[in-house]
């Protein structure tokens, strides 16, 4: 006699199906009080980003910044990624307006 499977997600992957059936207040209901509801306007101006393509590369950084990244679980370097996008973005727009006030 063979046992059911049930198949689990992976680690780091949603169960959309069920994530599809919770309700607005379910959501609410679960969420931490320190976590304050979202303004009505939160998405008005959002963008969609695709991801490009990624380089592998060797980086050395201090120990104590790769094992806060390693605690917070996994794909650890793809927010290390995001933490690096977001200061290029913030340099970029620096830029931008410094060259403004020269012109």
């Amino acid at each position: 006699m063979t046992k059911p499977t049930t198949k689990k997600p992976s680690r780091g992957r949603a169960n959309l199906a069920l994530l599809r059936r919770v309700t607005d207040a379910e959501i609410a209901r679960s969420a931490p009080e320190e976590l304050p509801p979202l303004p009505a306007d939160f998405w008005d101006t959002a963008a969609l980003v695709v991801p490009g393509a990624k380089k592998a590369i060797s980086l050395r950084v201090d120990e104590e910044v790769l094992t806060w990244f390693r605690k917070s679980g996994p794909r650890y370097q793809t927010r290390m990624n995001a933490v690096l996008r977001s200061y290029v973005v913030a340099m970029q727009k620096g830029r931008r307006k410094s060259r403004a006030r020269t012109a």
